[in-house]
């Protein structure tokens, strides 16, 4: 006669009633069917990817929502990414191209969106162009009042700046509003549903034509606006062969306070609290040990790739992916791959 075994039980994987093995449970998806009012948003979709500002506008969003029950319906013009995960309960796919420089496209299809949906607000990131151009199309087309670069919102309220940046005022939230970068948190916690609503967009004979983006000096672009960027610490003592690198990869070059106070690089290009607070898409760090005051600047850098020799430095930590190795000896190979002299050793 066998014998029960209660420990070898316990270690069995529980199974439902048909005995296949119980499923993980499944991540929880907030859902809201009956919304009492809808909050449009309009992001930038830069590459059609949401970045770090489309999220903060539609964190933004979530504030004046959530509050009363509404739903947040996100207009995705010609992008895809994870949009329930950032927070929208619906998704708008306006049909056609909106590749490029096309805000007249894109805010009829902002105000076709606002009209079918009543929308209570229509919510864009400040940038021009992007969000701030099409917002304040939006706004001429439905005669609001937009407030624009918004630095805020208090209980149903928005913050801007005033008197120079010296004073803030705090009016009722209008219609159209445009978020300021970093002004508000992004979306955590559970999914949103996300759900795709089909809803028809008119076409628009365009009198703007894209004529493409025209190569820009990376010396010349501000820290803060920088899509990538290079930058060293003091672990870097070949500067010649750092600024070749950079000049390779048409990035734009940063660095840790030390190398500022050194003389190396200006100040206007120093990243940190005491310097600049960047959001780049890539952040390339070279011989950066990652002082408190830089992680604070670059924690809205989307993706961080280190070179450090210390494995346990805090820069290593942070990085999205960490190469532990001697600066000296990983510039020269960057260089050749950038060169495209590949070779199999």
């Amino acid at each position: 006669r066998l014998r029960r075994d209660p420990r070898q039980e316990r270690r069995r994987p529980r199974t439902a009633d048909d005995g296949a093995p119980a499923r993980p449970a499944a991540e929880p998806v907030r859902r809201i069917d009956a919304p009492t009012c809808h909050v449009l948003v309009v992001p930038d979709l830069d590459d059609g990817r949401l970045d770090g500002h489309d999220r903060d506008t539609i964190g933004a969003a979530r504030l004046l929502a959530d509050p009363v029950g509404g739903a947040v319906v996100l207009l995705a013009c010609g992008g895809d990414d994870d949009f329930g995960a950032a927070g929208a309960d619906r998704v708008v796919r306006p049909a056609g191209a909106f590749a490029g420089y096309c805000p007249e496209e894109r805010a009829a299809a902002a105000v076709a969106a606002a009209e079918a949906l009543d929308a209570r607000h229509i919510l864009a990131p400040e940038g021009i162009p992007g969000g701030g151009d099409v917002a304040r199309r939006v706004a001429a087309q439905l005669a609001e009042r937009p407030a624009c670069n918004i630095h805020a919102l208090q209980g149903g309220r928005v913050v801007r700046r005033g008197g120079g940046g010296k004073s803030d005022y705090t009016l009722p939230a209008p219609r159209v509003v445009t978020i300021a970068p970093d002004a508000i948190d992004p979306v955590a916690g559970p999914r949103h549903e996300a759900r795709v609503l089909d809803m028809p967009v008119p076409a628009v004979a365009a009198r703007l034509r894209d004529g493409g983006v025209l190569p820009a000096d990376p010396d010349a672009i501000p820290l803060a606006e920088a899509a990538f960027i290079v930058a060293a610490g003091g672990g870097v003592q070949d500067w010649a062969e750092f600024r070749r690198l950079t000049a390779a990869l048409r990035a734009v070059v940063g660095g840790s306070r030390v190398v500022c106070d050194s003389g190396h690089l200006p100040r206007d290009r120093q990243i940190g609290v005491s310097g600049t607070i960047v959001r780049p898409r890539c952040y390339l760090s070279l011989g950066i040990s990652g002082a408190p005051q830089h992680l604070e600047g670059i924690a809205k850098a989307e993706h961080v790739v280190s070179v450090n020799r210390d494995a346990d430095c805090a820069m290593t930590r942070r990085a999205d992916l960490a190469l532990v190795g001697d600066v000296q000896a990983v510039v020269p190979a960057l260089l050749k791959l950038a060169a495209g002299g590949v070779s199999d050793g």
